[in-house]
């Protein structure tokens, strides 16, 4: 057996080095060295399978080709070997369907639905689009279906829908009606979902305290759960594998806002029970969540803020703080999460200001700052409320 030792080797313009075919074997007990670089110096056009360090998420990641792109190699809860990714085996897709940009008439709603993987940086997709332009609408995932039930079709003055329609995270054909309606016109709610069943909780138009029901692989029409404690609307929604987590919320008007977290257990019917309180009363921002943990993100009330708080969805107990997001002070906000990483954006930052584009991200399981993901690619957007879905959240 030969053996060569070589400190560098390139072609002349140090632009390439030599290709290696055949059965290459690299011995030794120190390590190998990837090329290194942050996600703005990432190739235009690798071939798939390349390999590189990415230097602003800090992990591994290696090209899988032009439709799904840079996915990061990262160990998780549902694979301990390897990529993080949902039950197809690929990168955990998040969708952002529709909401609302600024200006007349009334902030007009928008049907178009935006794409990322949530395991790399970057700018979102184009992906598909809604049955017709609505905001406030609630989003739920299980591993094949995003499902968006009612909305508005403009922020100010537009009228409500009961609609629930669906599409798959797999493919980029546009959303269908699925044949079945919420029970009443709603919009400013929240959803949440295990893989088998998703839930729709609360309502600003009117408040209500109603939580209803849906089965996802099947779908027809929402059934009654139960109730919050209280007439509210744009809560905060997440959910595990046994419980949905519903906190914060306000009344309007005059404007009532909360910090009561509740709880049900998603399998079986009943109203929510207390579970304890957020630190401060707020509602309208972003969540993401692991099987274990409930992140909470931004909002308003009293005051616009980004703080960061997170909840053990096992127990019960008062949130503690995680930390700030680093752009974001801002409601309004989408979000989505694989069980390792969060992802928020998109918000009204205050008033006379644009809304904003910006999405930055997390990590669930340990605590800190917010830091930057990339930005929406059509246009500075508000939603609602934590709009958003993903195939391979806490909840699955």
């Amino acid at each position: 057996m030969s053996e060569a030792r070589i400190d560098s080797l390139s072609n002349e313009n140090n632009t390439g080095g030599p290709t290696l075919s055949g059965i290459t074997t690299f011995s030794g007990t120190n390590y190998f060295v990837p090329p290194v670089g942050t996600t703005a110096e990432r190739p235009d056009n690798p071939q798939n399978g390349s390999i590189r360090f990415n230097t602003d998420s800090k992990h591994l990641e290696y090209y899988k080709g032009d439709t799904i792109g840079w996915v990061e190699i990262e160990a998780s809860n549902n694979d301990l070997g390897g990529l993080t990714n949902s039950a197809q085996g690929r990168g955990t897709r998040g969708l952002f369907p529709g909401g609302h940009i600024a200006g007349s008439p009334q902030n007009p709603a928008f049907n178009n639905v935006d794409a990322i993987t949530i395991e790399t940086l970057g700018n979102t997709m184009d992906f598909n689009n809604l049955t017709g332009s609505f905001t406030g609408q609630m989003t739920i995932g299980n591993s094949i279906r995003c499902v968006v039930a009612g909305g508005r079709s403009g922020h100010e003055g537009g009228s409500t829908t009961n609609e629930i329609q669906y599409c798959h995270f797999a493919s980029t054909g546009d959303y269908v009606d699925s044949g079945g309606d919420l029970t009443a016109n709603k919009a400013y709610g929240v959803g949440f979902a295990t893989e088998t069943r998703g839930l729709f909780a609360c309502n600003s138009l009117p408040y209500n305290k109603q939580i209803e029901y849906v089965t996802i692989s099947s779908l027809g029409d929402a059934i009654d759960f139960g109730d919050v404690h209280t007439n509210k609307g744009y809560v905060y929604g997440l959910s595990s594998t046994t419980r949905g987590i519903i906190a914060g919320g306000v009344y309007c008007c005059p404007g009532v806002s909360y910090n009561h977290i509740e709880y049900v257990t998603i399998a079986s019917t009943g109203d929510a029970v207390d579970f304890g309180d957020i630190l401060t009363t707020r509602y309208e921002g972003g969540v993401a969540a692991s099987a274990t943990r409930g992140v909470i993100m931004a909002g308003y009330g009293p005051n616009y803020t980004n703080i960061i708080e997170y909840l053990t969805m096992a127990t019960k107990g008062n949130t503690t703080d995680f930390g700030d997001l680093t752009n974001l002070n801002a409601t309004s906000k989408y979000s989505a999460c694989s069980v390792t990483r969060g992802v928020v954006g998109g918000g009204y930052v205050a008033p006379g200001t644009p809304y904003s584009n910006v999405l930055e991200y997390i990590q669930i399981a340990t605590t800190g700052n917010g830091a930057d993901f990339g930005d929406f690619i059509n246009f500075e957007r508000r939603s609602g409320c934590n709009i958003g879905a993903s195939n391979n959240h806490g909840g699955l």
